[in-house]
């Protein structure tokens, strides 16, 4: 692989310093200060989405050419790395869509972004705060012979459930003694609830503050565990939808700065405008941005990208070196993934560059620069 220069505004940990990069073998071998580049575009390590359900027409839970249209798809936003998220789902139909995703990792597009295993949403979730996933196929931990979910761990770096419902801290146990994440979420956890799940070892929560107890100052909830306990990771959708972005500086004030999770949980639809499509069973209409289940006003996930989730932040008053962490060193470290994430000598060449407004001019997987379409 060619040895090649990138310079700009380069978004450190902490700070953003005009300089170049220089690239070799696909990882970055130099960091060399350079006020000259002041006015370059901004530099990022590529964005790293945990929970994605599909992108641009293209279904997580679909075939093989799904995967590889979104892989595609998401790498045009700036995601490098991600995992293809299933929805609640019968568990013959989950450990099918491990398998496809197992059979297409070795085969997946060098131009689109990597996929580091695959996310499950469910199906282990209260059927209280079940918000858009189908109820028909929740199950109870308590029920479901171990044997019958060996199948989706090879591959599984992220599973949500509830702590609280029948044999959910076993679970979550079980999850962390085999290295996969367990994620709190679609949760009525009462806030002892959720952290007895934490200290059972969950380690993140999936979409802070949606299908979860909350703030209430007289019954405090999973939100609450999961903002108070500063080892916790917390997801956080910043489409103006799910979460006021009134609260987003909250969020930031309450836990390290490590802990916070940029995710898009898009929808396939994502990128096609306004329509309807369909996940795990149910319809979902999308309008003016808003993605609800037919019919209702439950939200159904997002129709946006990393790209947008970070200038949204951003102009929430946000740093923008802290926004950037949130959408690609923090998420690989809830993976334990440490040769990607940061702008530093040694780390895998996967970057974004990004004009004035953020937006993406182009984005490169280990040093091979890809455009947008």
């Amino acid at each position: 692989m060619t040895a090649l220069l990138v310079g700009g505004r380069l978004i450190l940990d902490d700070s953003i310093v005009p300089g170049r990069l220089s690239i070799e073998d696909g990882r970055i071998a130099a960091i060399e200060p350079d006020d000259a580049e002041r006015d370059g575009p901004f530099v990022a390590p590529g964005f790293v989405d945990l929970h994605v359900h599909g992108w641009g027409g293209y279904d997580a839970m679909g075939a093989r050419t799904d995967l590889d249209g979104m892989a595609r798809a998401l790498l045009r936003h700036g995601v490098t790395s991600f995992l293809p998220t299933a929805v609640t789902a019968p568990l013959g139909a989950l450990v099918a869509f491990a398998e496809r995703v197992r059979d297409w990792l070795p085969d997946s597009p060098a131009d689109g972004a990597q996929a580091l295993g695959f996310n499950l949403e469910g199906p282990f979730i209260s059927p209280d705060r079940k918000g858009a996933q189908n109820p028909a196929f929740i199950a109870l931990p308590a029920t479901v012979p171990q044997a019958a979910i060996l199948g989706l761990l090879p591959g599984l770096r992220v599973m949500t459930l509830a702590p609280e419902v029948e044999g959910g801290l076993d679970l979550i146990r079980w999850l962390s003694a085999n290295g996969i994440v367990a994620s709190l979420g679609h949760s009525a956890a009462t806030v002892g609830q959720a952290r007895a799940g934490y200290s059972a070892g969950a380690r993140s929560t999936t979409h802070l503050f949606n299908a979860m107890s909350g703030v209430d100052h007289h019954a405090p909830g999973l939100a609450v565990a999961a903002l108070l306990d500063d080892a916790v990771f917390v997801e956080l959708i910043a489409d103006g939808q799910h979460v006021h972005p009134a609260l987003w500086p909250i969020v930031a004030r309450l836990k390290p700065a490590g802990r916070l999770v940029l995710v898009s949980d898009a929808l396939p639809l994502a990128g096609l405008g306004d329509g309807r499509t369909a996940i795990g069973g149910l319809e979902v209409d999308v309008l003016g941005g808003r993605a609800t289940l037919a019919g209702t006003h439950i939200l159904a996930g997002s129709v946006i990208a990393l790209d947008s989730a970070l200038r949204n932040l951003v102009e929430a008053g946000l740093t923008l070196p802290y926004a950037v962490a949130a959408a690609s060193r923090n998420p690989l470290a809830l993976l334990g993934i440490t040769d990607r994430g940061r702008i530093a000598v040694g780390q895998r060449a996967d970057l974004v560059e990004l004009d004035d407004r953020l937006g993406v001019v182009r984005v490169a997987r280990e040093g091979e620069w890809i455009a947008p379409r």
